[in-house]
């Protein structure tokens, strides 16, 4: 099978059919083509694939990100037509807590709010907090539009799925008053200066930014870690895994657990606490 420009045109094109999101296609493609690369554009059987596997082993990528390129190239294979080509996924332990080195504590978001205010950057504050105090991702922030804060609540369009999502009052307030300020009327709320809707580059490299400013760890501040935040607290304070898997959007209640995984400071000290030492 020879991978060539007409081919990956064509899987591009497979993928947009399939309703895949914007990112899902580019790295869909990008991992086709680390593929390509690597054994020259032609593939003589699944040998090829299996030293593919192997390569990504040897060069370092972690389970997670191994298992991401394999699911890409499975795709691909179903594709062109060779399924039974398919491989396996490497089968990794999950980690039973978070490490501390990636954790945002809530002493974390909140200097990175107040790095915000203090900045004069009053986009960017909202923006933070809109992000953490709703759990959405930072594909759907072009969601929140000042009709959604009108009616209390957002619709989440996602992978062929329509969620809704509740706004907290409190967050609808700020927001409104946001936008009466900046005389945005209609439509997302968090645009830049030219009016268009900021999209995950510029929220990226924004919060990075800010990270510096507030002194709290790079490694800490992305956007989706602002989503674990917001699932750990969640759980915290209810204790309801099934109706948060429902408000992340999370087909399996597997992949919420991730979120609300404790850290390993948290499970020494519960450990510690065990009355089974003499």
């Amino acid at each position: 099978m020879r991978i060539d420009r007409e081919m990956m045109e064509g899987f591009r094109a497979y993928l947009v059919e399939r309703e895949c999101a914007g990112a899902t296609v580019a790295k869909y493609i990008h991992d086709v083509e680390m593929l390509a690369a690597f054994c020259g554009g032609e593939i003589t059987d699944k040998n090829t694939l299996i030293a593919f596997k192997q390569h990504l082993q040897e060069r370092g990528y972690a389970p997670a990100s191994i298992n991401s390129m394999l699911a890409a190239v499975n795709r691909f294979l179903a594709f062109a037509g060779f399924p039974q080509w398919k491989l396996r996924y490497l089968k990794a332990p999950r980690s039973t807590f978070c490490g501390k080195e990636r954790e945002l504590t809530r002493r974390d978001y909140e200097r990175l709010v107040s790095a915000a205010k203090h900045a004069g950057n009053r986009r960017l504050e909202l923006l933070v907090q809109t992000m953490c105090a709703t759990g959405i991702r930072v594909s759907e922030v072009q969601a929140v539009t000042v009709e959604s804060l009108r009616c209390g609540q957002a619709e989440i369009h996602n992978k062929g799925r329509i969620r809704t999502i509740l706004l907290p009052k409190k967050l609808c307030g700020l927001l409104l008053t946001y936008c009466k300020e900046r005389a945005i009327r209609s439509g997302p709320v968090f645009v830049t200066r030219t009016g268009k809707p900021l999209d995950r580059s510029n929220i990226w490299k924004s919060m990075k930014r800010l990270a510096a400013i507030a002194q709290v760890a790079a490694g800490k501040v992305f956007p989706h870690n602002l989503r674990h935040l917001f699932a750990r607290t969640y759980y915290k304070a209810y204790k309801d895994i099934v109706r948060l898997a429902d408000i992340l959007g999370h087909a399996s209640i597997d992949t919420t657990r991730i979120y609300t995984a404790r850290t390993g400071a948290e499970q020494q000290r519960q450990i510690e606490r065990l009355p089974l030492l003499i």
